[in-house]
């Protein structure tokens, strides 16, 4: 197979990196030091996508091709060209790209497989169906290379992102410039407080391999929405971090069948509330996680977490929706009784479990001017 004939054009690399296609042919000197940054692509019948994700991280890699390692993980893909295709990438670039076939596990398992067989320094996780700014990465890169060169223990970076809804001609970055010291290594004191649409989701966090390693994170398997897990049990582990105003991350939103559609959601709302628990389940917030800040952030993120569980639930039309989300917070109530009451208390706590139809009306509604204003879903 010719990957270079579905293979789009990339800006800005040298004619001496292209293939007569307009692809990248050229192989990656070896190096002796462990890669900078290590890409974890998962795969689950991605062929349509696949080729643009490649390539956008090897346009904006174009001077670092020495330095980092993509590993992009087919998780059983059984209904097109997924594993052809990754095979054909690894063999154009043997010393750079690896391809890693297993038995369908989700995308948490698929992660789980990228992490295990990581080298970089840092870790990152491009989903197959999105795609990096090449500007953007060639700036994440040097200020990796430049971490290296002196020495400093970064445990992660973040980076701005942005949700693309490429049939509709739209797009909304998120960015953290009111939150985080910019461009300097800062610690949990100096960070801002988040507005509800600045989650620091899996699209903006690159972290250090080895604290992921060390702590053995590990995301559960035949799960969606396992990012939230990834993104949220790592955090009490980092101590320095470093924020760059760059929009890296190009989040595709309203692909058919997306795993973040709301109808897809309320079908899958089992798998929310099971990730929902996992974290709750990671930590006492008010016992464990000292630093007030990143404990604030924490108990921002549950309520966000609770808040779309209990929406997705009485948006779904299930017989037993509101048994099913009294119990999620009676399982918060239970495991942490100190975190509960302001959970609870918030805003969001108390609109999505205001009662009856009038209650349920009050929070599907807030919820609706919510997607439309932050551009999720």
């Amino acid at each position: 197979m010719n990957v270079s004939e579905t293979h789009p054009t990339r800006d800005g690399l040298p004619a001496a990196h292209l293939d007569r296609d307009g692809a990248p042919n050229v192989a990656p000197p070896a190096s002796a030091r462990p890669p900078l940054l290590s890409f974890a692509v998962p795969c689950y019948n991605a062929a349509a996508y696949l080729d643009t994700c490649v390539s956008s991280i090897l346009a904006g890699s174009k001077d670092f091709y020495d330095e980092i390692e993509i590993i992009l993980v087919d998780d059983g893909s059984d209904a097109d060209d997924t594993a052809k295709k990754l095979d054909a990438w690894a063999q154009r670039y043997p010393d750079m790209i690896r391809a890693i076939h297993q038995q369908n596990g989700g995308h948490g398992e698929a992660v789980n497989t990228g992490l295990a067989h990581a080298q970089g320094l840092w870790f990152k996780v491009v989903d197959a169906d999105d795609w990096l700014d090449a500007e953007a990465l060639n700036i994440l890169l040097t200020k990796l290379r430049q971490a290296r060169a002196a020495e400093q223990e970064i445990d992660m970076f973040i980076v701005n992102y942005v949700y693309e809804k490429r049939d509709e001609g739209k797009r909304k970055a998120i960015r953290y410039r009111r939150v985080l010291p910019q461009g300097r290594i800062f610690g949990w004191s100096e960070v801002g407080r988040f507005a509800p649409s600045q989650n620091l989701l899996m699209h903006a966090v690159i972290y250090r391999t080895q604290l992921l390693k060390d702590i053995g994170l590990r995301l559960p398997s035949k799960t969606f929405y396992v990012d939230n897990i990834f993104v949220y049990v790592p955090l009490p582990s980092v101590q320095t971090m470093l924020y760059l105003d760059i929009d890296l991350y190009r989040y595709y939103i309203g692909r058919q069948g997306q795993s973040v559609g709301e109808q897809t959601m309320i079908g899958r709302i089992e798998q929310q509330l099971r990730v929902t628990r996992i974290m709750i389940d990671a930590f006492h917030l008010t016992e464990e996680v000292q630093e007030p800040r990143l404990r604030a952030y924490m108990a921002h993120y549950l309520t966000m977490m609770m808040t779309i569980c209990s929406v997705l639930l009485r948006l779904s039309n299930r017989a037993d929706a509101e048994v099913l989300r009294r119990e999620i917070w009676v399982y918060l109530k239970e495991h942490d009784p100190k975190l509960y009451p302001r959970i609870r208390g918030s805003l969001l706590g108390i609109s999505v479990n205001l009662p009856g139809d009038a209650g349920r009306s009050l929070a599907c509604g807030g919820y609706r001017i919510a997607q439309k204003f932050f551009s999720f879903n």
